[in-house]
């Protein structure tokens, strides 16, 4: 799998990181907090931190959050965690050398007004809506998009509540058709998701969805980790008001969906 994801990777792409957020992880019994309650946990989080601190000492300043995310997302394997950590700390340095992307570096990409910010799920992470029938493939450069997702995923990533640490993404594919379809551009922007994002997925909501994108995610699906997996959820047309108003109070739920608030450009969030 990693192997396969590779090849739509940079080479010289994972330091400030938007990682400073109070941002966490308690599902599947990990619970990363600066007053982990079990000391096992805690142990992991501390042979971590020794190891990547001795390779880069500058991880000094990365809080357990950020690192029991890391931890989690290889199962507690202490070793795995921190090759996945270091892999992350060189990608962001040589991505994102600035320290966040800024909109003078995707503007074509924010032209296109696919995404949007604004309210939260009834966990209260904060949601992203992403119109996939405003996207425009890039045939010859897709770093550019790479560059848009990290916005996106840090601008996420900043506003995700202490204690939860995650962000809910709503994939809106009315009106998707060829002309959108970019296996190319999509599986790249998955492999930074589960690679240098770990554990910031809370859910990911495709609605009215096409044929010709499902023949897509045929390709990508391959691609796609099994925990990542596990949060990805496409809902029957039928269903889509009843799933909304499970996962999302009406009140936080953008006008075009029966709720009450106007989108927001993910740029002016």
């Amino acid at each position: 799998m990693e192997g396969r994801m590779k090849e739509y990777e940079e080479e010289e792409e994972v330091f400030y990181s938007p990682e400073h957020m109070e941002a966490t992880d308690e599902e599947n019994g990990v619970i990363c907090s600066n007053e982990c309650n079990n000391k096992e946990q805690k142990k992991k989080i501390d042979h971590l931190r020794a190891i990547v601190e001795k390779q880069d000492p500058a991880c000094k300043d990365v809080d357990d959050f950020t690192l029991g995310r890391f931890l989690l997302a290889r199962d507690l394997d202490v070793e795995k965690a921190s090759a996945m950590f270091m892999k992350y700390v060189k990608w962001r340095r040589m991505f994102v050398p600035k320290g966040l992307i800024l909109e003078s570096e995707i503007t074509k990409q924010i032209a296109h007004n696919k995404v949007f910010m604004q309210g939260t799920d009834r966990k209260g992470r904060p949601i992203a809506i992403i119109f996939g029938a405003r996207h425009v493939p890039c045939n010859e450069n897709i770093d550019q998009l790479k560059r848009f997702a990290v916005f996106v995923f840090d601008k996420l990533s900043s506003r995700t509540p202490h204690g939860e640490g995650k962000f809910t993404i709503l994939a809106d594919l009315k009106g998707y058709g060829y002309s959108n379809n970019d296996v190319r551009g999509f599986i790249p922007i998955l492999s930074i998701l589960q690679n240098y994002y770990p554990e910031r997925l809370g859910k990911l909501l495709f609605i009215h969805v096409p044929y010709i994108f499902l023949t897509a995610w045929k390709i990508i699906n391959p691609f796609i980790d099994k925990n990542t997996k596990k949060k990805i959820v496409f809902v029957e047309n039928k269903r889509v008001e009843a799933t909304l108003l499970e996962e999302i109070y009406e009140s936080q739920l953008p006008e075009m969906y029966g709720g009450k608030l106007h989108l927001v450009p993910i740029q002016d969030a």
